[in-house]
């Protein structure tokens, strides 16, 4: 069963392709917002012989939301779910937390060579693409501002820079901030940013980055757009509420007249310009991002499969799942990153049995703990977990073992 996780994300032609070969798509490039509510409720009711779903690979969590909220007896025989993205996991942890969540899940995005490969490298260069198709704006010397400095921000700051912008960044988060700074970013609010911004790109996962008041204060013609999570970034309702005209110069290409009688260029309607406007993140990096969702489907189908267990033991404990969140074994993270390796012509070095024992590494790996995430990860923060799971307390006596500095950091 095939739906879309965006309105403008499906390529009608593979669509096609896949509906040929029998499988059922509820999916076409360009739905309203209807028609993907409906798509969403149809691949449910689509399978053969009246069946319910036994596993929800999902990539935004709208899915996974919309059975737990009106078809919760449908879980009863669901394996579990797999999420891509950044935003839904951090919705599975939510749901965790408030106990709603009703099937064990696994955090897809947190694989590194998910969120290192399609978060950082996939926006890197499907970015620029989208920009370009939409447009075709010369993007050296202009100012652009990248909203958030996580994986999807890094990429597409470094997409800017690379073609000749100079790219400002913003952000809540200190360290990210810091990592903008000393990657020779100017860092600054978006207050500041708006006036002097000439392509706007939001990458936060959060809502309302570019409001009202951002729009009023924007050079004439200023080219906004959002990478980050659906249509919340950016307020096109607002957009829409106070603006003079608007002008489709092309699809997902509209031209607003605003009241100060300056334009602002909004693509794809503010949802993820790359899909809206081009055709998403290149093949190689999508095949890291989705055998890792492979795995992680295979990892719950097979969770009570004694001799599936035995036999590739890299999967991890056997056993029913309880209900949880659970990640792709670092093992199992290297074998995707070894499976494309030849495509990139890579040699691999090899550790000799002395550097193993002096590491205390195997030699076939895995060589990062299963504690090992990449930076801007969704999962819970540490100090979160700690002061989610103790009992009530003054927070500050957890953080006497640490040394002072991480002590004062987290204060």
């Amino acid at each position: 069963m095939y739906r879309s996780c965006n309105i403008f994300s499906t390529q009608d032609h593979a669509a096609a392709a896949v509906a040929a070969s029998g499988t059922p798509v509820f999916a076409w490039k360009g739905e309203s917002e209807e028609e993907y509510q409906w798509c969403l409720h149809q691949q449910l009711k689509a399978f053969k012989d009246g069946k319910h779903l036994n596993l929800i690979l999902d990539d935004g969590g709208d899915l996974t939301a919309l059975v737990h909220k009106e078809y919760p007896d449908m879980l009863k025989d669901c394996y579990g779910v797999s999420e891509e993205t950044t935003t839904g996991v951090h919705h599975l942890y939510r749901m965790l937390k408030g106990k709603s969540l009703l099937v064990p899940a696994v955090n897809v995005n947190d694989a590194v060579t998910k969120s290192k490969f399609d978060n950082l490298y996939g926006c890197r260069e499907s970015l620029v693409d989208g920009i370009k198709r939409a447009t075709d704006v010369m993007i050296a010397g202009k100012v652009a501002v990248v909203a958030g400095f996580g994986d999807v921000g890094k990429g597409c700051a470094q997409a800017l820079h690379s073609m000749g912008a100079r790219v400002i960044v913003t952000e809540i988060d200190p360290i990210n901030a810091l990592q903008a700074a000393v990657s020779g970013y100017q860092v600054t609010t978006m207050e500041d940013a708006a006036p002097e911004g000439q392509i706007f790109v939001t990458t936060t996962g959060c809502r309302d980055i570019l409001t009202g008041k951002h729009f009023e204060v924007m050079k004439n013609d200023a080219i906004v757009c959002n990478i980050g999570h659906f249509d919340i970034e950016i307020d096109v309702a607002w957009m829409k509420d106070n603006c003079k005209s608007i002008q489709n110069i092309k699809p997902q290409v509209d031209r607003y007249l605003m009241k100060n009688g300056r334009h602002i260029i909004l693509l794809a309607e503010g949802r993820l310009v790359n899909l809206g406007c081009a055709t998403g993140h290149s093949s190689f990096v999508m095949s890291c991002s989705f055998t890792n969702q492979v795995l992680a489907q295979i990892m719950l189908f097979k969770a009570e499969d004694e001799a599936f267990g035995k036999r590739y033991i890299e999967f991890g404990k056997v056993g029913k799942k309880s209900i949880g969140v659970y990640t792709i074994p670092k093992i199992l993270d290297e074998q995707v990153a070894l499976l494309h390796l030849d495509h990139v012509n890579v040699k691999l070095s090899k550790l000799s049995p002395e550097q193993s024992d002096y590491l205390d590494i195997p030699v076939e790996g895995p060589y990062k703990d299963d504690m090992y995430v990449p930076t801007s990860h969704s999962a819970p923060h540490f100090f979160d977990i700690c002061t989610d799971l103790l009992p009530a307390t003054d927070t500050r006596d957890l953080l006497h073992p640490l040394p002072l500095t991480i002590q004062h950091e987290l204060r």
